[in-house]
Parts: structure tokens; C-alpha cells; sequence
């Protein structure tokens, strides 16, 4: 099928591109960008007032699927993910069964090609069970599809496996993705370590918790060579680490989440709202803006959802019951767009690098660019699109957002993969 997009602006910073212009896409590819183009027959969508980029990616999603697909699955999850207009995602590990070994890895990639709207990656598991004791067969599941091993959710508490697994993962070129928690700082902690905790009175999660592991790993990265990405980072001090790390050379990426740059331990109160109960938790207004420096000076690499469905009976026990975690795939762009683009901080190229080119530069996957002769995977947002944060507007299974009600301006629209919508004018095909 031929599709022709008239009148669109084209932001690709890999192209040194910013245009409006008229694009042909055929049979899955970019033909033509040009002037005045036009198609003997296919679709004619004029797109003035939008703007199309590369298509978005999120490394770091739980899409539960095996094994608690009451939350979520690889069908729910992916038409979240095309909804907020991601056309790839990598999906994490903590499953049950665990994906662990190549059969697990082999299953959801199968699953993904018969049910998903987006492109489905697969983290492995670092070591079997995520019980940070045994290393997983690696070599297998790298075989099988596998694009990057983490123990996401539990630390690494020992220093010789995590140095012996990132020896072995060398070898195979793949990136180590870790969890920096310390569990015998952070113990049973709920919330930030500080006001929160005491003015809530429940156990605090204090920020060396996650700053100790993020400097022990800066090291093994030093000793090993292996790629390094912390994820979600949610201190000033983890990112100053991060930033040295670099400075110094070493193959060490980092991510942050919109909730960790845009909320924290303020939005706590007496209500005790779960949907606010995240893993690392809320920090503090001071981290906040190390972070959104960290995404202005280049320190951070991506911005990611860390997207962790949850059943509402789940997130309406206690808090100290409730699971850690919040959606964040239909959210994303529109908080980025209006605290980040809209205000200045940053432009449209570098929400691109941030959430497009650097995911896939980490997982060494292939770019995605918009030049003839490319596969056609794109995102188009209308940037003048106000609308407000509302469950009833999710694809996901989980309900639980720190947005509810939250007032953005900017979304996705229209989301392509190989040339093909799977959404069209905000609806998922």
C-alpha cells in the first residue's frame, strides 16, 4: 500500500532534517520526501500542523506477560505503547517464569509477532530466577533474541557474580542493564529516606540505597569493559557518579522515568496514594532539577516509562502492601512535550536522541531514521493537542497512574511501524 503524508513538519536530527514537506511511504518504506508529491493511488493524509519523527522507543517496559497477565500482556502492553506512540519497546525480565533462558526468550518474541503493535524486545534475566545467586545461560539466549540482560526489579547484591556476569556478557557484545539497589540499606523502605518517611511514618528508602550500587558497578565497568546502563536513576548524587563515569571514558549510559524528572516526595501526603509508590522512590525537589540537568547537559542517555501495570485491587491494599510501580507508556511523550519541549529546556532534536536514537544506540539495534530507501517506523504528534490524563483514555490494563488529571498539551496521533499504522488519529488499529 502507498501512503503520502502532505504537508508535515519532518524532525530527524541523524538527517540534520527539519522540514516540512510531503512523504511517500510504500510497501514498509521511505521513497520520496519532497515538494508537491503525489501518489497515482493509496492514502492521502494532509498532516499540516504535525510534526513526524523517528519512531519513539522505550527500553524499559513490564508487560507481565508470562505469567501475570491480569496486569498486563504483550497485547494490552503493546497497544499502550502504539497509543503513546512508541513503535518499539524492550520489554524487562521479571515474568513467571522468569525470562531466564531461551525458551522464555523465544515465547514472547513468538507472542509478539502474533499479537503486538510495536516491536517487541527482550531483556534476559542476568541470573536465574533474578535471585542474583546462579548466571543465566546467556550465550543461549542471545541465540534466541535476546538483546541485553537485567535483573530489573532486584539489585545484584554480589559483587563476584556481577563481575563474572559482566565478563561473560562481554563476549556477546550485549549491554548489562542494572537495578542499582542496595537491599540491605534499603530494606523494607516505602518512600524516600527524609520528609517523606517521617512525615508519613513509614520505613524510609534512603538515596545511598541506590547510589552505593551505581558506584560498585561504575567500578566493575572500569575493571571489565562491559557496557553499563544504570537504569532509572533518581538522585543528584548517582547522576554526579554517572557523569564522572563518563568524563572518564567508560561505556557507561544511564535513564530516567517522567515521574522521577516531574514529581516527588512533596506529592506524597495523608492520602497515601499507591499510584505515587514506585521503585526507586520519589525523591526530592533538588533531585528533580539534577535530573532535568542531566537530560539538558547529555548526562542522561534516554528517557524511559519503566511502565509496571498493576490490578486496582492490588494498588488499593495498604501502602506498605501495595506493589511499587506505575503505567507510564500513554504519558510519556505528553509530559515531555509540556515540561521539557514546550517550556524550552530542551527541543524537539533532543527529545529525539532522548527517546528515539540513544535507546537503540544502547541495545545496538539499527537506527531508525526518515531517509528514502529506510524502513518506515515513525511517530507523528500533534503539538497543539491539550488534553487531560484520564484512565478512561488507556489501553493498558493497569490504571495506575501519578498523572490522573494531569493537563498536557502534545500526544502522539499516529504511530507507524514498517509502514503501517497501528494508530491512526489517536485510535489503536
Amino acid at each position: 500500500m502507498a501512503l503520502l503524508l502532505k504537508n508535515i513538519r519532518v524532525i530527524d536530527p541523524q538527517q540534520n532534517l527539519d522540514q516540512v514537506c510531503d512523504v511517500i511511504v510504500r510497501d514498509g518504506k521511505y521513497v520520496q520526501l519532497g515538494q508537491d508529491l503525489s501518489i497515482p493511488k493509496g492514502l492521502t493524509r494532509d498532516m499540516t500542523g504535525h510534526i513526524m519523527v523517528p519512531g519513539l522507543m522505550d527500553m524499559h517496559v513490564h508487560f507481565r506477560d508470562p505469567g501475570f497477565e491480569e496486569k498486563e500482556d504483550i497485547e494490552s502492553g503493546s497497544r499502550a505503547a502504539a497509543h503513546g506512540g512508541f513503535t518499539a519497546v524492550l520489554q524487562m525480565p521479571n515474568t513467571k517464569p522468569t525470562i531466564d533462558n531461551a525458551a522464555m526468550v523465544e515465547y514472547v518474541n513468538k507472542r509478539a509477532e502474533e499479537v503486538a503493535k510495536c516491536r517487541v524486545y527482550v531483556s534476559g534475566a542476568c541470573t536465574v530466577g533474578r535471585e542474583g545467586k546462579i548466571m543465566t545461560e546467556m550465550g543461549d539466549m542471545v541465540r534466541a533474541g535476546a538483546v541485553a540482560f537485567s535483573d530489573d526489579g532486584s539489585g545484584i547484591a554480589d559483587t563476584g557474580v556481577m563481575r563474572r556476569m559482566m565478563d561473560y556478557a562481554h563476549q556477546f557484545g550485549t549491554p548489562i542493564l542494572e537495578h542499582c539497589q542496595d537491599k540491605s540499606l534499603v530494606g523494607d523502605g516505602q518512600v524516600n529516606e527524609g520528609a517523606a518517611s517521617t512525615r508519613l511514618a513509614v520505613e524510609g528508602w534512603p538515596a545511598a540505597g541506590e547510589e552505593v550500587e551505581i558506584a560498585r558497578d561504575i567500578e566493575l565497568c572500569r575493571l571489565t569493559g562491559t557496557p553499563l546502563h544504570i537504569q532509572h536513576v533518581t538522585t543528584a548524587h548517582g547522576l554526579d557518579l554517572i557523569r564522572q563515569a563518563k568524563a572518564d571514558g567508560l561505556p557507561v549510559t544511564c535513564e530516567v522515568t517522567p515521574h522521577h524528572l516531574f514529581l516527588n516526595e512533596n506529592a506524597l501526603d495523608e492520602t497515601y496514594d499507591t499510584n505515587l509508590k514506585v521503585n526507586p522512590p520519589l525523591r526530592t525537589q533538588a533531585d528533580n532539577d539534577a535530573l532535568v540537568r542531566g537530560v539538558i547537559d547529555g548526562t542522561v542517555d534516554c528517557i524511559v516509562t519503566d511502565h509496571a501495570p498493576h490490578t486496582a485491587w492490588e494498588k488499593d491494599e495498604e501502602f506498605e502492601r501495595a506493589p511499587f510501580g506505575m503505567t507510564g507508556l500513554e504519558t510519556s511523550l505528553g509530559l515531555v512535550l509540556t515540561q521539557l519541549v514546550n517550556t524550552g529546556v530542551i527541543d524537539y532534536n533532543r527529545m529525539i536522541e532522548l527517546m528515539a536514537i540513544n535507546p537503540r544506540k544502547i541495545l545496538r539495534l539499527d537506527p531508525v531514521t526518515i531517509a528514502e530507501g529506510q524502513t518506515a517506523d515513525f511517530t507523528i504528534i500533534d503539538p497543539d493537542a491539550e488534553w487531560v490524563v484520564s484512565v478512561d483514555d488507556f489501553y493498558s490494563k493497569g490504571k495506575n497512574s501519578g498523572f490522573i488529571g494531569a493537563q498536557l498539551k502534545g500526544r502522539a496521533t499516529d504511530t507507524y511501524v514498517g509502514g503501517y499504522a497501528t494508530m491512526e488519529d489517536g485510535k489503536v488499529q
